[in-house]
């Protein structure tokens, strides 16, 4: 929301003006691991006599010098001091998911996050406690201030004002929800060219404060946020669409892409909305329900689970970068639709405001059914990817294959395209666990590092349809009676039993080393930053490798046992047969380059492919 407030003339209306009386680099470290660094000025001649303190974040210099920035304002948040909540972490209101919000948010920018010693809306410590006291009677937060005899917001700004006078920053983008911190500052001198909104942390313990605040003084409040569901209810609402996708395998398949129905029945699960983000109505799901939610499409469509398994990790990589580009993506709904490829990379050549970009790439899985393109190229020595229109780009019909058909995986291609700056990304830095967008929102998946999801698509589609050939292998078994021999069914044969087990026992096998490898992703999650170790990294990539060639081993054991009758094509098994057979050529299958990057992990040699 932009509200541009008119300054008197000086800032005379805030008093006598305030001087600098010192400076400290101080190292800041929040509980769930988030590190900053700030520069934090104290002052002589505030009109209170308080020690408020202002904390220099980020590019700060750069946001209050720069003529580019200085039309806007560096990014500015008045955070009145909360020990309940900012040193003790209480629910009851949420000052201190805010301040962390803050300080993340301005460290991005560039600016300044000014603490001020206004306990409990300037009542004091002791006040605020006791109109907590009040509030369990049934009080809301304004009426038990005024209970106690006290306004029902003490606060006064001038003091803020001076401090933002004495560093220069006389305008500025205000971070708040409360319109009377905008309307106090501007009456105070300060210029607010945009009122940015803070997050909703919205807890059961804070349903009521908020609302008061939202109701009362018109905070901008929304406290609609998505019911996000848990994960056995996500993974319920898959399993229930398991049947659908096996009825529409062969139209799938036919038609070389996911029917309308099916992309239906998928946004109406929400399954596309699993890792985008909570603060833009995503669910904020972690690792593991992504990735057992991809293996559950498999045993219904191994296509379907390629397909919806890169767009829902596309999504999470849209998370991934800065504020304007997410601004713009998600504008339409929390789960923006997208196709990624580098595979060749294209060339950008740098002209004003931004790339010239040409290329045709292929394998654009999911492109049939976008609104956007995420294209890799590259500039000189550094690799960049561009988020494009998929209306800005040609889309080849290619995608003519013995197996994934249904995915869709077709070429795009671009000639001097022209993509503004704001709208390119270094892919080292979108790849890295410090990601833009690991400043913006909280999910510890956003801090994953890139490859790790990027590898979990192919092993996860390998298992879920293998495991679907078990169960129709079987259903045949147990019915089918075979030429020439004495069994009245072929599950009566002691080698149809064997090779039964077998099979079974190769998707136990697969399903291990599954397990495995989500363990040591998501594991982790306890290194600050986010990041895997050489041998943890090979120990990762191997068990998904050895997962994927089991499930391989149990489909084409299964269909030699299976008899000709199962290779015609209205048979599912010859469909998973070839989808499982294509996904084991994927770079992130493929056994020999993995087996021998795996080897140098583990023996502590060092990787000789950059990107494994």
């Amino acid at each position: 929301m932009t509200v541009v407030s008119e300054p008197f003339s000086t800032l005379a209306a805030a008093g006598s003006a305030a001087a600098i009386r010192s400076r400290v680099n101080v190292p800041l470290r929040f509980p769930d691991g988030f590190v900053s660094t700030a520069e934090v000025l104290t002052f002589h001649g505030l009109a209170d006599g308080k020690e408020h303190l202002l904390l220099a974040l980020g590019a700060w210099e750069q946001a209050l010098l720069d003529p580019a920035s200085a039309a806007s304002g560096p990014l500015v948040r008045l955070h009145s001091e909360c020990l309940t909540g900012d040193v003790f972490g209480s629910q009851r209101c949420d000052c201190g998911p805010q301040l962390r919000e803050a300080v993340e948010e301005i460290s991005a920018t560039g600016g300044f996050l000014l603490y001020l010693r206004q306990e409990g809306r300037g009542i004091g410590l002791y006040s605020k406690l006791d109109a907590y006291a009040l509030q369990d009677t049934g009080l809301d937060t304004y009426e038990a201030n005024l209970a106690l005899g006290h306004g029902e917001d003490e606060r006064d700004y001038t003091a803020a004002a001076q401090m933002l006078g004495a560093i220069g920053a006389t305008t500025v983008r205000l971070l708040t929800n409360n319109p009377d911190k905008a309307a106090q500052l501007g009456v105070l001198g300060i210029r607010i060219t945009e009122q940015v909104p803070t997050g909703v942390h919205l807890s059961p313990a804070n349903h009521r404060y908020l609302t008061a605040k939202r109701d009362h003084t018109a905070h901008t409040l929304d406290l609609a946020p998505a019911v996000v569901p848990s994960h056995d209810e996500m993974l319920a609402r898959v399993d229930a669409l398991v049947p659908r996708l096996r009825e529409r395998a062969e139209e799938t398949e036919q038609i070389r892409r996911l029917p309308d129905a099916t992309m239906e029945d998928l946004r109406d699960a929400g399954v596309f909305r699993m890792l985008s983000p909570k603060a833009v109505g995503g669910f904020g799901m972690g690792v593991e329900t992504y990735v057992e939610a991809v293996r559950r499409l498999g045993r219904g469509c191994p296509s379907t689970a390629w397909t919806v398994g890169h767009l829902i990790e596309h999504v999470w990589m849209l998370a991934r970068w800065p504020r304007d580009v997410q601004d713009e993506v998600f504008a339409n709904g929390p789960a923006p639709l997208a196709a990624a490829t580098g595979a060749p990379v294209g060339q950008a050549v740098k002209v004003p405001g931004g790339y010239s970009i040409s290329g045709r790439w292929t394998f654009a899985s999911g492109v049939m059914h976008s609104d956007w393109a995420l294209l890799a190229v590259q500039h000189g020595d550094v690799r960049l990817q561009c988020l494009v229109p998929m209306s800005d780009v040609e889309l080849l019909d290619v995608w003519h294959t013995a197996g994934l058909r249904g995915t869709g995986s077709n070429d795009v291609r671009t000639e001097n395209l022209f993509v503004p700056e704001y709208r390119t990304l270094d892919w080292a830095l979108l790849s890295a666990a410090d990601n833009p967008g690991s400043r913006i929102h909280q999910e510890p998946i956003i801090h994953t590092p890139m490859a790790a999801l990027l590898n979990l698509v192919a092993p996860a589609a390998a298992l879920g349809a293998a495991e679907h050939a078990v169960e129709l292998f079987r259903e045949r078994i147990l019915v089918r009676k075979v030429k020439n021999t004495a069994e009245d069914r072929q599950a009566d044969s002691p080698l149809a039993q064997a090779r039964f087990s077998l099979a079974y026992g190769l998707v136990a096998m697969a399903r291990l080393q599954w397990d495995e490898a989500i363990r040591v992703v998501t594991a982790s999650y306890q290194h600050r930053p986010v990041m895997m170790t050489d041998e943890e990294r090979a120990q990762f990539r191997l068990a998904l490798a050895l997962s994927g060639k089991a499930s391989a081993d149990a489909v084409r054991h299964i269909m030699a046992g299976s008899g000709g009758s199962a290779h015609r094509l209205s048979h599912p098994l010859q469909r998973i047969q070839r989808d499982v057979d294509v996904l084991l050529n994927h770079p992130t299958l493929t056994l020999d380059p993995i087996l021998e990057q795996a080897g140098r992990g583990l023996l502590g040699l060092g990787f000789t492919v950059p990107s494994f």
